[in-house]
């Protein structure tokens, strides 16, 4: 090696689960990468096409991908700077033979894993698009060094909202407001109008609106018990 070359390190952002939301911090990390890696469920071709623009996309399709999507394959199987490297949405569907393949990527669960089995990495970053529940908003970035040593780095994009409020909601009134918010989704309100109208923030309409969209037939108080959301009330302070 020549005196004072350096080695360089290759940056791939690696996220999945976007859900037609592409928030700014995940722009601007993967505008400091050389690839894209999304283990599906982008939910609409906007998302898939503004990643397009921003480096090489490589994605797989996920269960919330169709129409548009089907271009895209359940699977896929690439290298990139030495690293082989296997992409599914749910790591139900990973087929048998891993043989040579150094890191398998996955998503669906919106939950934050990374572990090492049998010589091989298995990466899920996480969902960095709408917040699901309390679940930590994260992707992650795969660095890959010229002397083939690579390594992973999570990436936490939001802050905890474990006792953050919400906005707008009074605790006691809480099943109330879920009920307007079913009624004015019933009858075609959009999301940001609803907000508007009742002064609330518009992640906690979509969540309403994803929850009754996901379980059928889920009453108001169904939906506040799984979004969990009496944790998310500010508790009083003690002096």
């Amino acid at each position: 090696m020549e005196r004072g070359h350096l080695m360089k390190t290759h940056k791939i952002a690696v996220l999945s689960d976007t859900h037609g939301l592409l928030r700014p911090e995940v722009i601007e990390c993967a505008q400091s990468c050389e690839g894209i890696l999304h283990a599906g469920d982008f939910d609409n071709q906007k998302v898939f096409g503004a990643l397009q623009q921003i480096a090489p996309l490589y994605a797989v399709r996920g269960n919330n991908d169709r129409g548009w999507a089907a271009k895209l394959g359940e699977d896929l199987e690439i290298t990139l700077f030495g690293l082989r490297i296997y992409m599914v949405h749910n790591r139900k569907h990973l087929k048998k033979d891993l043989s040579g393949i150094h890191l398998v990527v996955y998503g669906h669960s919106h939950k934050y894993e990374e572990r090492r089995d049998g010589g091989i990495c298995y990466l899920n970053p996480g969902s960095c698009g709408p917040r699901r529940f309390r679940l930590p908003v994260t992707m992650a970035v795969l660095e890959v060094e010229e002397s083939g040593v690579w390594q992973i780095k999570k990436i936490n994009l939001a802050e905890d909202t474990e006792n953050r409020p919400v906005r707008g909601v009074a605790e006691g009134s809480l099943k109330a407001t879920v009920e307007i918010i079913l009624r004015e989704m019933r009858a075609g309100r959009k999301v940001d109008w609803i907000a508007k109208k009742l002064g609330v923030e518009c992640a906690f309409v979509e969540q309403v609106c994803r929850i009754y969209v996901t379980h059928p037939g889920v009453d108001a108080q169904g939906i506040v018990d799984k979004m969990e959301v009496s944790a998310l009330f500010e508790r009083p302070k003690e002096f």
